[in-house]
């Protein structure tokens, strides 16, 4: 490849970031998926969604029975009630960026081609990186930096308590996450020291808390210190989960039915904390326009450089509060 003189070496090097982005758009997702337990189940499950636009992001809440439903017999009438079952709870579109950038100083130096192609990759792959760890981290906040999406620190609240969605788990109970404190136990009695051989008490409560009939905890996902206190407690006990589910370096075990896996505080997740996770009732949806997608170079009018901006907009929400539940401390 000849590279080009000075009037082109920019839109060059934009084409060349543009064309290398795009090829390798999966890795990014695959960066994530690997770094991170919950992209990866959220993936698994088809649980990570695209949509064409609207002003926000709505997941219909399912809060309460239907009052219709009756014993009869014979020629008994039937309830035929209006019962109002569903609302909906709205996500703001968060968006995200990582702009790939190059000096005009840059661009002359690495004129020649090996140096060139080089540069590009070099700016490409730390794009890349820096796009899947921001992720990363965002999917375990707690939203409270500028434009952040609602992480699961957000949705699952220590306090359990809060707004979430617009809506208000103060006024309307059904939407309070469960919280199992080891300093005031769900189950009642003084506080308990985590370790090996209180973990599973902490565990218990918290997972019977949030299960109803076939709606159970499908992931539990844990920092280092309470997956190492987990595992300890299962010295002669330990089930791993097949193969697959330890991919990109997580180890997964297994709690009853649950996988139980760590992330490492790199990933985001705070310490000596465990969300149980069931993540039907968890969703991250993406803009089709802007799932991670490349944007035409932008040009500074009073700098010797050149942008390629990579964009991301989209939030994690959930559609049921109640079945999702934290550990900590």
């Amino acid at each position: 490849m000849a590279i080009p003189g000075q009037s082109t070496l920019y839109s060059v090097f934009n084409d060349l970031v543009s064309t290398t982005f795009r090829n390798h758009k999966k890795e990014i997702a695959d960066a994530v998926t690997n770094h991170n337990a919950l992209y990866r189940r959220l993936t698994s499950k088809g649980k990570v969604r695209t949509v064409d636009g609207g002003l926000s992001i709505a997941l219909p809440v399912e809060y309460a029975s239907n009052s219709n439903y009756q014993r009869y017999s014979g020629y008994d009438p039937l309830a035929v009630g209006a019962s109002d079952v569903i609302t909906t709870a709205e996500f703001p579109w968060c968006q995200v960026s990582v702009n790939i950038t190059a000096s005009g100083r840059e661009l002359r130096i690495n004129k020649g081609e090996t140096a060139f192609l080089n540069l590009v990759k070099s700016r490409v792959k730390n794009g890349q990186k820096s796009m899947a760890n921001g992720l990363s981290q965002d999917l375990y906040s707690a939203g409270t930096l500028s434009n952040q999406i609602n992480g699961i620190q957000a949705l699952i609240a220590d306090a359990g308590t809060g707004t979430v969605g617009g809506i208000n788990s103060s006024t309307f109970g059904f939407w309070a996450n469960a919280v199992q404190s080891a300093a005031a136990p769900l189950q009642g009695g003084s506080a308990i020291t985590p370790g090996p051989t209180t973990i599973e008490s902490l565990m218990l409560p918290l997972y019977l808390a949030i299960t109803r009939g076939a709606d159970i905890p499908d992931l539990i996902v844990m920092d280092t210190t309470y997956f190492t206190y987990y595992e300890q407690s299962q010295t002669s006990l330990k089930r791993y989960a097949p193969s697959d589910e330890g991919q990109g370096g997580m180890v997964s075990m297994k709690y009853k039915t649950s996988d139980v896996i760590f992330d490492s505080s790199a990933s985001g997740i705070p310490a000596n904390h465990g969300y149980f996770l069931n993540t039907d009732y968890l969703e991250l949806v993406v803009h089709e326009d802007a799932n991670m997608d490349i944007m035409d170079e932008l040009r500074a009018v009073n700098q010797d450089a050149t942008v390629t901006p990579c964009l991301w907009m989209g939030n994690l929400g959930t559609s049921n509060r109640k079945y999702l539940g934290v550990m900590k401390a």
